[in-house]
């Protein structure tokens, strides 16, 4: 047994200001790299140069450690050494209209391909209806319609000849040649016909039809006239708009024809145009047809929009690189599924949503092709159909637009872009808890994220480090147009930065929380005037943080002052000792005294926990009270039932109680209860126990020590109080600088202990007692005492049930 009363200098590890060589941060060179992250540094790098398939990475770790800015540096260096990756464009599909197609171009030729298809669409808004103005083409058309004019006024001719002798003449009407009878050189009207005898009658019907059958039989060839002329006129039209069409496009496929999609696409535009010549013809203005009015016929023009002839010749370039800028890096804040494998956006018209080709916008996938993508995994999961659509563009090596209605029974009629080849390299981002669920859950992660990148939160405080970490500290004053730093300004930030790793032989990786004390110091000295931060600023900042926080700790405090919270920090108690706890909140942590007291009574060995009982006991809480339970059990009553039972409680605790740090404490207040022996109420403690009753260590040893002091101090200070820790703790110590003060001056004491027999030697004030070979310990010690009274209490309760039960079978 060992009990070690610890010196004020094994309380706080100094950073002696000495070692540095520097008179500022300014003199130091700017730290790139990052500190403390060397295995996470060589998992990335890993990840990113495996091109096999699954190979992303998943890199977790607390929020404020530097993930994001490691990878971006680590990801900037990588993409300089890589190729530029291609263009990428979708282009009208004109056998398929509802699929457009891709076509992919070196890095910045997508761009220029897409003018030069502007400029071929201005060429031919121009060319073609020039063309069709030209004096060339209106002869042409002259000379066909003349030609066919003729061939119309010679059959007429022919009519007439034959309808010469007969009773008939030959009327020109709107709706063509109309034979009218004739009497007397004139045309006979409806009323005249009807008065004339019968016999005149029977021999106008009879001319006039043979007449008609004439016509009928002259009229057979006009179709095939009419037909020949629009034949000739379409081939006219044909031979003029190839002319308007083939210089402007033969000049692209010379500068394209090594591109074999290219030229595709300009050959589909040329036969597009020549198969569909009524679309690109001059449209001519109308004021309105027979019967309609002028004003309605132009204002119905104004409001229909007029559809572009040319807009499937367009090219949608989604995906635009710049020549020799290297492999693209893409942070996407929000991934939604849209923003993440692109979306067909749709325009209102009419009442009706449209779309084409044209509004087809790429995401992020697209955008980081041929490099790496960052995602916020969280932000990820949370978004509807997003992880499924980057699942299924891994596993297919493509990226596949897809609407969020594909997921559902509710679909529309929508586009089906050709999906575009996949090479990237996904990085997500996010907390430890995250990658084990994804782990456990997804059987498809691990095959698709192979790689992952453990981002810690502490570092060695090694004498390399503290040089390190100034050159960190400096780079930090000079990223955010900070002052500068004097050299005990940086040791104090160190040892702050030790006081947040909870432990003085390390240094926290949480460059974030240094981030905020620099601007919070930088604050300081601009209020004071200096010209760089000192130690007294870095002080000040620390100490406006805790003062912003400390509200509750305040209050507490001036509760357990005032008697409403009872704390007792002087005198001796049976069954009650002060046990230490610690309140965690989001930016704040502070520990405080909690009042721990047993009863113990007649029965079978049962320990009733009443935090358990009532459902505020946490599984670790409730393992501790089981193991000091077997504890006790195996040390004094290993030969005969242990025929008590014994009561513990947290006094004044309204909420939920976890951790087996109070398991020590708890043993403590069992055996005073037991022994009747009185514990001193001017220590506390703290200490986890197993059932060998060795000492392990617990969590946030720094804030239970120092509210059991700031309790002490309100009360005032003995010489006598102080609290007792693990041993296996003492390097977690970074005390504050009133409490190392208070225990070199000898009015407080820390004590460090390895078993709960130093514990209750402590607590007592008498010795707690060896067993010898048969199991007895020295008389007058404490464990002798509690012996003795387990046995006293199994006496009785073999007396209880002779007299009860007149036998000892319920024993």
């Amino acid at each position: 047994m060992a009990i070690t009363q610890l010196k004020s200098k094994q309380l706080y590890t100094i950073c002696d200001p000495k070692k540095f060589k520097f008179s500022s941060t300014a003199d130091l060179a700017e730290r790139v790299s990052a500190l403390g992250q060397d295995r996470a540094i060589s998992a990335v790098e890993l990840g990113i140069n495996i091109k096999s398939k699954g190979y992303n990475l998943f890199c977790f770790g607390p929020e404020g450690t530097g993930k994001t800015s490691l990878l971006k540096r680590i990801l900037r260096k990588e993409a300089k050494k890589r190729a530029t990756p291609e263009d990428w464009a979708y282009v009208y599909n004109f056998e398929e209209p509802h699929k457009p197609l891709t076509i992919n171009f070196p890095a910045g030729k997508g761009t220029e391909f897409a003018r030069d298809i502007d400029d071929l669409i201005n060429d031919f808004s121009i060319s073609i209806p020039a063309v069709l103005d030209s004096d060339e083409y209106k002869a042409g058309i002259s000379i066909i319609r003349e030609k066919y004019k003729q061939k119309k006024e010679e059959y007429i001719k022919l009519l007439q000849r034959k309808a010469k002798g007969k009773s008939v003449s030959l009327l020109h009407m709107p709706v063509g040649l109309v034979v009218a009878p004739v009497k007397n050189g004139e045309v006979v009207s409806p009323e005249a016909f009807d008065e004339l005898p019968d016999e005149e009658k029977a021999e106008l019907i009879n001319d006039l039809n043979l007449m008609q059958e004439e016509i009928e039989k002259a009229a057979q060839n006009l179709p095939d006239w009419e037909e020949k002329q629009r034949l000739e006129t379409n081939t006219l039209r044909e031979k003029f708009i190839k002319i308007a069409v083939k210089l402007p496009i033969d000049k692209l496929n010379e500068k394209y024809k090594k591109h074999k999609s290219a030229s595709k696409f300009l050959k589909s535009i040329r036969e597009h145009i020549i198969s569909n010549i009524e679309e690109f013809l001059p449209v001519e203005p109308s004021m309105g047809g027979e019967g309609e009015d002028p004003l309605t016929a132009l204002l119905s023009r104004m409001n229909k929009p007029e559809e572009d002839k040319f807009a499937k010749f367009k090219v949608n370039v989604i995906v635009k690189s710049e020549p020799g800028k290297g492999a693209p890096i893409v942070v996407l804040d929000h991934p939604t599924q849209g923003n993440l494998v692109g979306r067909v956006e749709r325009v209102q018209q009419y009442g009706a949503l449209l779309t084409d080709f044209t509004l087809i916008k790429s995401g992020a996938l697209h955008r980081a092709n041929g490099g790496f993508l960052l995602i916020d995994a969280r932000k990820l999961l949370i978004q509807p159909y997003a992880w499924d659509s980057l699942k299924r563009a891994l596993a297919s090596k493509t990226i596949k637009i897809e609407s969020p209605g594909e997921e559902t029974s509710f679909t529309t009629i929508s586009l089906d872009p050709e999906p575009i080849p996949l090479d990237v390299k996904v990085i997500l981002t996010g907390d430890e808890e995250l990658y084990e669920i994804l782990s456990e859950r997804d059987p498809d992660f691990s095959d698709f994220f192979k790689v992952e990148a453990d981002f810690g939160v502490v570092m060695p405080r090694t004498s390399k480090n503290e040089a390190e970490y100034a050159k960190l500290i400096g780079s930090l004053s000079k990223k955010k147009h900070l002052r500068s730093l004097n050299k005990q300004g940086v040791s104090r930030v160190i040892e702050y930065a030790s006081r947040l790793a909870d432990d003085s032989t390390k240094l926290t990786a949480h460059i974030a929380s240094i981030g905020d004390l620099l601007r919070e110091a930088e604050y300081w000295a601009r209020k004071s005037n200096a010209n760089l931060i000192g130690k007294v600023h870095v002080d000040q900042a620390i100490e406006a943080q805790v003062y912003r926080s400390d509200r509750i700790k305040k209050a507490m405090l001036e509760q357990i002052d005032k008697g409403t919270i009872l704390i007792d920090v002087k005198g001796d108690r049976v069954g009650q000792i002060n046990g230490l706890v610690v309140y965690n909140f989001s930016r704040f942590s502070f520990g405080k005294p909690a009042r721990i007291t047993s009863q113990v009574r007649l029965g079978r060995g049962e320990f009733l926990n009443i935090e358990r009982e009532i459902e505020l006991s946490g599984p670790i809480h409730s393992k501790g009270v089981l193991i000091l339970q077997a504890l006790l059990a195996n040390k004094f009553a290993k030969e005969q039932p242990l025929s008590l039972s014994a009561s513990i409680v947290f006094e004044q605790s309204y909420g939920g109680v976890d951790g087996d740090s109070a398991s020590s404490t708890e043993y403590y207040c069992l055996l005073s209860a037991i022994s009747g022996m009185p514990i001193r109420q001017c220590i506390g403690v703290t200490g986890s126990i197993n059932q060998f009753g060795e000492i392990q260590p617990i969590g946030g040893v720094n804030e239970k020590i120092e509210g059991f002091f700031d309790v002490c101090r309100y009360r005032g200070l003995t010489g006598d109080q102080g609290v007792i820790i693990p041993r296996t703790n003492v390097a977690n110590l970074m005390l504050r600088e009133d409490i190392v003060k208070a225990v070199e001056e000898g009015k407080f004491s820390i004590y460090a202990i390895d078993n709960v027999d130093d514990g209750i030697e402590i607590l007592t004030g008498k010795k707690a007692g060896v067993a010898d070979k048969n199991g007895n310990f020295p008389k007058g010690t404490v464990n002798y005492m509690v012996k003795k009274e387990i046995e006293r209490y199994y006496q009785k309760y073999v007396q209880y049930a002779q007299e009860t039960h007149g036998c000892m079978t319920n024993v």
